[in-house]
């Protein structure tokens, strides 16, 4: 039986999660291990879990976060889900 590393869970479907860096992390839920992993939005703080943004070296959830955060060429950037071409 595995003890969460975020909530403390001690749970018998516990799972591991294992880092390119090394690292070995326990969780109990999905949830956990998202809060733990996922990237934040440097603009509104969500956690990113789909592919999100990359500008200048920041992530971000979407385009419009990055637009809002005055990130060189983020006027350039487009979610693809749902866009309609110009």
């Amino acid at each position: 039986m595995g003890t969460c590393e975020v909530c403390g869970n001690e749970y018998w479907m516990s799972f591991e999660v294992r880092t390119v860096g090394g690292g070995v992390h326990t969780f109990d839920s999905f949830e956990c291990a998202a809060q733990r992993l996922a990237p934040q939005c440097e603009h509104c703080g969500c956690r990113i879990l789909g592919h999100g943004v990359e500008a200048s070296g920041r992530f971000f959830c979407c385009a419009h976060c990055a637009r809002q955060s005055d990130v060189a060429m983020a006027a350039e950037l487009r979610d693809a889900v749902g866009a309609h071409p110009v």
